[in-house]
This record gives C-alpha cells, sequence and structure tokens, in this order.
C-alpha cells in the first residue's frame, strides 16, 4: 500500500467520527509503548496508525445497547 487514504480506512470503519477517536487512541497507545500491527518504514505514528486501521488490524467496539433519546 503506498498511500493511505480515508476512504481506505472507512472500509472497516462506520463513520469519520469512529474514525478520529480511533486513531487518536491508537496513536496514545503506540505512543505508549505498544508494539505495532503493520510493517512500517520511517512513518509517522499517525500514518503508521491509519495503515492498521485500513489493513483491519484494528478495529472499533459497537455499543449493543446505544442509548435511546
Amino acid at each position: 500500500m503506498a498511500r493511505v487514504t480515508i476512504e481506505d480506512c472507512l472500509k472497516n470503519v462506520d463513520n469519520r467520527f469512529t474514525l478520529v477517536h480511533l486513531a487518536a487512541k491508537r496513536v496514545r497507545q503506540v505512543r505508549e509503548g505498544s508494539d505495532l500491527l503493520v510493517k512500517s518504514s520511517n512513518n509517522e505514528d499517525v500514518v503508521t496508525v491509519l495503515r492498521e486501521i485500513a489493513a483491519g488490524r484494528v478495529i472499533a467496539k459497537q455499543d449493543k445497547n446505544p442509548k435511546k433519546k
């Protein structure tokens, strides 16, 4: 994968809002010492995390009982 795009990530995540939160949480994990789930050569953490999401290696948990308004 030469480039990672938002569209690549959205194939595995419901919406952009969820994508932003998922990526931010995973970047924090990587910066705290978590192992990378895809091979990365000198990419920034954010790019590497987006590659993980696009590859389907990181997924968001679905709320089984969403709050009703």
